[in-house]
């Protein structure tokens, strides 16, 4: 079982080695860059993920058991239209937190119904177009900018969409056990 693990991610594990062997050769040797590297940037980042994650994952769940599927297939499903792009892009721009925080949500879209399209809407619009994030945006780079930005974005995000529903639409996308 062990040993089918580790062939089955031999390549994840081999990373995982370099990049140890590379931090305690930076240590050892005074790389500053490779100090810098583990300290500023993937110690950060670990514990952002090891602090968000639990709770993330804990609202996926109660999601998964209070959000009724005929609800979500209704108004984001295939036949929402322009209604459900719209609730997809509210959704999207009212969360905050990091990028991969919206896997899990659009997963729990998707087995809930949620059409191929406005699940790709709500990881572009995620990425692109947050309150939080456009408040800090139209802070530093002024709203004209942000407009601009976002009257540009806007469309493509969904033009992506369309085009990534039309090329996926016939795929099945069971998971996998095991």
């Amino acid at each position: 079982m062990m040993r089918e693990l580790i062939n089955k991610n031999r390549v994840n594990f081999l990373i995982v080695i370099a990049f140890a062997l590379f931090t305690a050769l930076s240590y050892i040797t005074g790389y500053t860059t490779g100090e810098e590297i583990f300290r500023e940037q993937f110690s950060l980042f670990f514990v952002d993920m090891i602090l968000f994650l639990p709770l993330l994952f804990i609202l996926i769940g109660l999601g998964d058991v209070w959000i009724k599927r005929e609800r979500v297939e209704k108004h984001i499903g295939e036949n929402s239209g322009i209604k459900g792009t719209l609730l997809v892009l509210l959704l999207s721009m009212a969360q905050a937190g990091p990028l991969y925080g919206a896997f899990p949500v659009s997963y729990l879209l998707w087995k809930k119904g949620a059409s191929i399209r406005n699940i790709f809407i709500y990881i572009g619009a995620f990425s692109t177009i947050k309150i939080p994030m456009l408040t800090f945006e139209i802070g530093f780079l002024g709203w004209k900018f942000s407009l601009l930005r976002n009257l540009f974005s806007l469309p493509i995000i969904i033009l992506i969409a369309i085009v990534m529903e039309r090329l996926l639409k016939n795929r099945s996308f069971e998971v996998k056990k095991g």
